[in-house]
């Protein structure tokens, strides 16, 4: 198993920046890729950004050049960095992470609100 905790949320005015952050521990030898999705109310969970163990990344369109995803393999960490937010990226953002035994585990959520 993988224990997820995620931390950074809260409320941010247009174009201002948040960090987020998530700390796994468990069976963290078998964690392949990291990343972050979100859920808007009324809306279904969706990507924002996943990084390999080898530090390739994707991002959804939404978010390209204005959040930056990174990890930390020593610390077993995940972070992504989030400027320029505006409110359609007021969500609640989970950490997740797949391991190489083919399983996803998720954190608990953290809200991000950006509203003037």
């Amino acid at each position: 198993q993988v224990q997820l905790v995620e931390s950074g949320g809260g409320l941010v005015q247009p174009g201002g920046s948040l960090r987020l952050s998530c700390a796994a521990s468990g069976s963290i030898f078998s964690i392949t890729a990291m990343g972050w999705y979100r859920q808007a109310p009324g809306k279904q969970r969706e990507l924002v950004a996943t990084i390999t163990k080898d530090g390739i990344t994707n991002y959804a369109d939404s978010v390209k050049g204005r959040f930056t995803i990174s990890r930390d393999n020593a610390k077993n960490t995940v972070s992504l960095q989030m400027n320029s937010l505006k409110p359609e990226d007021t969500a609640v953002y989970y950490c997740n992470v797949h391991t190489l035994y083919g399983s996803t585990w998720w954190g608990q959520g953290t809200q991000v609100t950006v509203s003037s």
